[in-house]
């Protein structure tokens, strides 16, 4: 790849695979707030994304003049995030939490605090 690191060539640069998937579906868009839209997540978050990879990667990916377009250099990548979104493992499911879990107190059932020893005398109970 000339003017650009190849990223499926270059085993030091490691890219987050999140990173990956938002610049395919910017480039499939090639509309910010219509990815944004599509991903899920706020559009600060998209730019923010793209100027990480943009980081990463050395160079301008995307031009953000209206209308958006790839740069060559975005063109390049392309072709190997999609190669390498296709090789890499699918993630791990999160961990299955039990059911239950703390038992809470609700407020305003009666339940009466647990008095140690002997009540003070001439002093009143707390009121709820």
């Amino acid at each position: 790849m000339t003017g650009v690191r190849g990223i499926a060539d270059d085993e030091r640069l490691s890219v987050n695979t999140t990173l990956l998937e938002r610049f395919i579906v910017v480039a499939e868009e090639l509309h910010f707030p219509r990815a944004a839209e599509t991903l899920g997540i706020p559009l600060a978050s998209l730019y923010t994304s793209m100027d990480k990879l943009e980081a990463q990667v050395g160079s301008t990916l995307v031009t953000r003049d209206k209308p958006t377009t790839l740069t060559p250099a975005g063109q390049l990548l392309l072709a190997d995030a999609r190669s390498l979104i296709a090789a890499a493992p699918a993630p791990e499911p999160p961990p299955r939490v039990p059911a239950g879990g703390k038992a809470k107190a609700s407020k305003g059932k009666g339940r009466a605090p647990v008095v140690k020893g002997q009540p003070k005398p001439y002093k009143k109970r707390q009121g709820r």
